[in-house]
């Protein structure tokens, strides 16, 4: 718990504003005109200040003031917080789901599907900041600064609630080169050729295969950690990869990829927005999961 700030350190926003007016202005008359107010009630307040700090702002000399050393820099600090303030106050009017959501993403599905989409949530969403870091795995909320995750896997996250964004279909994938190298007329052909794995979905060739009919065992292969380096080895030549068809849609549509062959796999696994019970309120998550969720119901 932080502790409290004495009351003394702490003057009124009325005190402060008569203080920076009659700085600003030097001149109490004309500090007194802007806050409409008198030229009483101004000098009172200034003075009352003081009294709070124990610390004279202005030299007083007959009709005039001017600011002591401590008053010079007093003042610029009280204008910087007033500013702040202000634009807080602006911000909120304008916004009030502002505030900042700490996000983990997947590298991937952050960088190719989140990030094209973010300049429209912020642009929703002015007054909200969004930080991103990389997560490839469940973590523990409780241990971590994060206000919510993209996740993909099953519905299961300890001390997490989480809301269904999209189902991913995979595809073998690889350049047109290997294609042609290798026909690929039926799946069996696909044990012929060398395979690219994810170390995230360490069975997932095992599984195609089961599907599709071809013997499954002692499946083996180059290993990749992330989904944008497995499609640029895919593109490179260098094998064949199950990719989701959302994920590539540049590449296919430009020939980079290729579908190897023509048999889509759709697993019972998802990705999922996941947040910790104690943030469900938080503003800014509360707008980023509804704007998240039509989005991806748009984009289904």
């Amino acid at each position: 718990m932080r502790m409290q700030v004495p009351r003394r350190f702490l003057p009124s926003l009325p005190l402060l504003m008569a203080f920076e007016a009659a700085a600003r202005n030097e001149s109490i008359t004309a500090a007194a005109r802007e806050l409409n107010l008198t030229q009483s009630a101004v000098s009172r307040q200034i003075k009352a200040l003081e009294e709070q700090l124990g610390v004279e702002l202005f030299h007083r000399e007959r009709q005039t003031i001017r600011l002591t050393a401590g008053g010079h820099a007093y003042v610029r600090e009280i204008r910087e917080a007033l500013q702040k303030i202000s634009t807080a106050s602006l911000n909120l009017r304008a916004n009030p789901f502002g505030g900042t959501l700490n996000l983990a993403i997947l590298p991937t599905f952050g960088t190719r599907w989140l990030a094209p989409r973010l300049p429209d949530f912020l642009q929703r969403f002015p007054g909200i900041t969004i930080n991103l870091v990389t997560k490839l795995s469940v973590f523990d909320f409780r241990l971590e600064t994060a206000d919510a995750a993209i996740h993909f896997g099953k519905a299961d996250w300890q001390g997490a609630e989480l809301a269904l964004l999209r189902r991913e279909t995979v595809i073998p994938a690889c350049s047109p080169a290997l294609k042609a190298q290798y026909g690929f007329v039926e799946p069996t052909v696909i044990r012929e050729a060398p395979l690219l794995h994810l170390t995230t979905r360490p069975d997932a060739w095992e599984r195609w295969m089961r599907l599709n009919g071809v013997p499954a065992d002692h499946v083996h292969g180059m290993l990749f950690d992330q989904f944008a380096t497995a499609a640029q080895a895919a593109m490179a030549g260098l094998g064949v990869a199950l990719l989701p068809t959302f994920l590539i849609e540049d590449e296919l549509r430009d020939g980079r990829l290729v579908p190897a062959y023509d048999a889509p796999m759709t697993g019972e696994e998802a990705y999922y927005l996941a947040w910790p019970r104690d943030r469900t309120a938080h503003p800014p998550l509360i707008a980023f999961r509804d704007w998240l969720l039509a989005v991806t119901e748009a984009d289904r």
